[in-house]
């Protein structure tokens, strides 16, 4: 009896602001074939998420159960809260032989990489530093100060672009997607 090919692991990460959430909507509504992981996270939902889609929101003393029962891939914890990705989900996912998307901050998507090495990782920038601020004024969640301390970051994140194996511009998410199918396709041997 043959058995069933593993799924591969897509990691899609890259500054705030730069467009991943809205990429992995168009990718998953485009290849309807691959899974996309929902993270956990200890931080408020906006008002756009919705529980147990969008993300799982649960409390920092049940985020810290489950990084202690080595119950997720990767976990960090910035702008003040805790963010992680489920394991059991994700390897059940792959052992179905489904490719699964990992929408992760930098440090998570290295993190898995060390552990699956044969993951896919893209990382998406958006065309500009003004771009990037813009996007986050856009979505109108967070204060000024919260967004000076993403736009931090987003500089300590674009420092380590190097070590992705594909680098993403999302000047128009169309091409930015098809970009990305057209890699993933050539990958399947599509």
């Amino acid at each position: 009896m043959e058995q069933a090919k593993r799924g591969k692991l897509i990691i899609i990460s890259g500054p705030s602001g730069a467009g991943k959430g809205t990429i992995c909507a168009e990718l998953m509504r485009q290849m309807p074939d691959l899974v996309m992981s929902c993270s956990a996270t200890t931080r408020q939902p906006r008002s756009n998420e919705r529980k147990d889609r969008s993300y799982f929101f649960v409390s920092t003393e049940i985020f810290l159960e489950m990084v202690r029962k080595n119950e997720l891939l990767e976990y960090d914890q910035h702008f003040e809260n805790y963010y992680g990705t489920p394991r059991k989900f994700v390897e059940d996912m792959l052992g179905y032989g489904k490719d699964v998307i990992l929408e992760i901050d930098v440090k998570g998507a290295l993190q898995v990489k060390q552990n699956y090495p044969d993951s896919i990782l893209f990382f998406i920038e958006a065309p500009s530093e003004q771009a990037l601020y813009e996007r986050l004024v856009k979505r109108g969640s967070e204060s000024e100060e919260k967004i000076q301390i993403r736009m931090a970051r987003n500089k300590l994140e674009l420092a380590q672009r190097h070590m992705y194996d594909y680098c993403i511009m999302n000047d128009s998410v169309e091409r930015a997607t098809r970009e990305i199918i057209d890699i993933l396709k050539e990958k399947r041997g599509q």
